[in-house]
């Protein structure tokens, strides 16, 4: 589970950069109900993403043509300085260095040594989400990387990191699950997935963060996204023991997953 118990290395946030704040909010408001506030008039355009009234996540323009549309999912430090540092010096590429966002916390932006984004955030008065794993809302973070025993390595020493590997059927590979140090099995949050380069045509074969996203009818959300003018890329799709997926697109470009969780 995500949960809004934010412990160091937990995701706290989920961000989209679109080329369109209102194409993209027509879009998700569709297929997931959200409804949107500014975020005050001095930030750029940047918009609040409410689920029934709960702040589940912000949306905002791209602030140069180069930068990709996209979500990025943010991770908690209490120390984004060390955090920071400690990336360095683990491979990582700075994108955007430590700032302070208007009392709400601190951020920094980097790229992993596989050329995953990452985004990293110190609380402020903003903790992060007010809800998660609920409908319509983030409930896991997925990592399909060139190098899953690289990207091991960096987030375990980076967050510290606990990873349990499970074999896919069908000899198909090893997917990890993650969560943060010393917590219980309830508390696993996300997944790595070593997947080929020429497969990551999206990132030009770097590494790509997706947010999934919880849906209470898979294929109901699915004819959603593509009557929003949306794409789906794979699925829906039966998962034994997680649920009802499938991967898609916005009508902007950015890809996210949806699922159905399993009863079981």
């Amino acid at each position: 589970m995500i949960t809004t118990d934010y412990v160091i290395g937990s995701p706290c946030w989920v961000e989209l950069t679109t080329s369109d704040v209102d194409r993209a909010l027509e879009f998700y408001g569709r297929v997931f109900g959200w409804t949107a506030e500014s975020a005050g008039p001095d930030t750029g355009g940047y918009m609040k993403i409410l689920n029934n009234g709960a702040l589940v996540g912000g949306l905002g323009p791209k602030t140069s043509e180069d930068q990709p549309v996209a979500w990025s999912i943010y991770y908690n430090t209490p120390d984004l300085d060390m955090t920071f540092q400690r990336a360095r010096e683990l491979g990582a590429t700075a994108q955007v260095e430590p700032m302070d966002v208007m009392g709400l916390g601190r951020m920094a932006l980097l790229t992993d040594p596989q050329g995953g984004a990452v985004a990293v955030w110190e609380a402020g008065t903003l903790a992060g989400m007010e809800q998660t794993d609920d409908p319509n809302t983030f409930m896991w973070a997925e990592l399909w990387t060139p190098s899953a025993q690289g990207a091991k390595e960096f987030y375990g020493s980076l967050f510290g990191w606990e990873f349990n590997d499970v074999e896919l059927p069908g000899a198909e590979g090893v997917y990890s699950t993650v969560r943060p140090a010393g917590l219980g099995d309830d508390r696993y949050f996300g997944g790595v997935m070593g997947v080929e380069a020429d497969a990551l045509q999206a990132t030009g074969g770097r590494a790509d963060w997706h947010p999934v996203f919880h849906v209470t009818d898979c294929d109901a959300a699915v004819a959603e996204v593509k009557d929003a003018g949306g794409e789906v890329f794979m699925g829906p799709d039966d998962a034994p023991g997680v649920g009802r997926l499938a991967v898609g697109a916005d009508s902007l470009g950015a890809g996210f997953v949806l699922l159905t969780p399993s009863p079981e």
